[in-house]
């Protein structure tokens, strides 16, 4: 049995782990990720936000819904040739990754889903692993995914189950859990992370690392978000969070859950390389490219592309899994 890769970790266990002092955390971050990961290698993800705006939630962090001023246009869906062309561009640019992302409530069986299943089928064809993010979706919206060859689906937790009410009221914690269901059952590799800074406590940010260690299948992959304050939403104006909360986050991830990939995710705009080298340091193996996160902005593929020479960084090929620890 292997004794590094748990579903069972109490709170207790993992209060002590997120509160060890910063060297010793991300040093047993980096030992677990030396042997189930290949070092200095990430995968790098794009973000397309394939319809923007007009959402009827009401996320305090969100720039898209339609209830907040925040200076977005709504847009409907694009077409598929305009897709196509994105990620052709993010293939280029070096990303295995590319995610749509809709600013939806949920998911609906019209003519907008038929073409989303299509961008899904066409993204297929070009060798990346397709994610969508789109909201909450049924059993058989999820089935329709992955037949048309949906690899990965985000659709993140955000916060505790204790906080969630202070950051959204348009559902439940249970809806969101619902749709993981709904996603793992019909195959579909489940990204699921959430978001640091929006006034929760370190409690909070504890219970939701071990809400998602605790699943019957841990996560593909975990993003780590560090709030992007927007002026117009609620949460406008808060302090951003330092790079040691998001390398506590990180490594606490790392710890808990071995093979996931840890994404390091938005907030990294507002990093400087050595912040960001000190995130891989403690566990962080994936990143979303390209400047721009649906609506915020991100670092410009040139620049991380410097990064990656820098620190001697190397893209994930598509599809790779590691069944085995890396090293023995």
């Amino acid at each position: 049995m292997n004794q590094d890769i748990r579903n069972n970790w109490t709170m207790d266990e993992v209060r002590e782990i997120y509160h060890a002092p910063v060297l010793e955390l991300m040093y047993k971050a980096a030992t677990l990720q030396h042997k189930y990961q290949a070092i200095g290698e990430v995968q790098v993800c794009t973000l397309l936000s394939v319809k923007t705006g007009g959402c009827s939630e009401d996320c305090a962090y969100c720039p898209q819904a339609a209830r907040y001023n925040t200076g977005v246009d709504a847009h409907k869906l694009m077409n598929y040739d305009e897709v196509l062309d994105k990620a052709i561009d993010a293939k280029n640019a070096g990303s295995t990754r590319f995610c749509m992302g809709a600013a939806w409530r949920n998911v609906r069986d019209n003519s907008d889903f038929d073409k989303v299943i299509d961008m899904v089928k066409g993204v297929n064809t070009l060798g990346l692993e397709v994610c969508c993010t789109l909201g909450m979706l049924t059993e058989d919206q999820a089935t329709r995914l992955k037949e048309a060859g949906l690899y990965a689906y985000n659709h993140n937790l955000d916060t505790s189950d204790e906080h969630y009410g202070d950051i959204i009221s348009t559902r439940t914690y249970k809806d969101r859990l619902d749709t993981l269901y709904n996603v793992e059952k019909a195959g579909i590799s489940v990204c699921c992370g959430g978001i640091i800074g929006m006034g929760e406590t370190d409690e909070d940010r504890m219970k939701l690392l071990h809400t998602l260690a605790t699943r019957d299948k841990h996560p593909e992959s975990v993003p780590v978000n560090a709030l992007v304050s927007v002026e117009g939403t609620p949460l406008e104006g808060r302090e951003r969070v330092n790079v040691w909360e998001m390398v506590r986050m990180i490594a606490t991830a790392r710890i808990l859950m071995p093979k996931a990939m840890v994404r390091l995710s938005a907030g990294r705009n507002e990093m400087t390389v050595e912040q960001q080298a000190l995130c891989f340091m403690a566990g962080a193996n994936s990143i979303f490219a390209g400047d721009k996160l649906l609506t915020t902005p991100n670092p410009a593929f040139a620049s991380d592309k410097e990064m990656f020479s820098l620190l001697g960084l190397v893209p994930r090929e598509s599809f790779k899994t590691e069944e085995e620890p890396v090293t023995a």
